[in-house]
């Protein structure tokens, strides 16, 4: 597989080893679009809203990296043995509804955080796709798509002019209800 393929739904199965997952193999025919979608999920969820999403942050600062997430991040040998700290985005991101659509996590590391990408630490409530896809409608990515206990899951490793960007998006119940 080419390092920035996207996977595609063929891949789903395979990719749903998460012991916690629900009993599900496969998502839900209507999720399928959201999951494989490629450019700005934001514009997306906000056509399907209607109006600009409202996010809320849950956690804003930095983290130590697990070792799944430096895998994903393309680390190898001894650098996966090595700690390294990210700086970690976790909100809630809100259609038109009071209840969240999505639980979303973007881990930035260190070393991506230079020159124009600092301003990645400084989003508050501004959903990233606005930065992301500023210039771009796609970004080269890999992409993996899995089941967790909170929902039908996108991990996507981006390329984003040489920065390295790692975004898990989880589509809630309530999302469900409006596809």
């Amino acid at each position: 597989m080419s390092f920035f393929n996207t996977l595609t739904f063929d891949s789903i199965n395979t990719l749903n080893t998460d012991k916690d997952s629900q009993a599900n193999t496969s998502p839900p025919l209507e999720l399928v679009p959201w999951l494989e979608a490629k450019g700005s999920l934001t514009a997306m969820l906000e056509h399907r809203a209607g109006q600009p999403l409202r996010v809320e942050r849950q956690f804003e600062g930095y983290k130590r990296l697990t070792l799944s997430q430096k895998r994903q991040l393309g680390l190898q040998g001894s650098a996966l043995n090595r700690p390294l700290m990210a700086w970690v985005r976790e909100v809630q991101l809100y259609g038109d509804s009071d209840q969240p659509w999505v639980w979303a996590q973007s881990i930035f590391p260190l070393t991506s955080l230079q020159g124009q990408a600092r301003r990645l630490q400084q989003l508050k409530g501004t959903p990233i796709g606005y930065v992301l896809f500023k210039r771009n409608r796609t970004l080269p990515n890999q992409r993996i798509i899995k089941n967790t206990a909170k929902g039908w899951q996108r991990q996507t490793y981006y390329d984003w002019y040489g920065r390295k960007v790692l975004i898990s998006e989880t589509f809630l119940p309530d999302f469900l209800v409006t596809v």
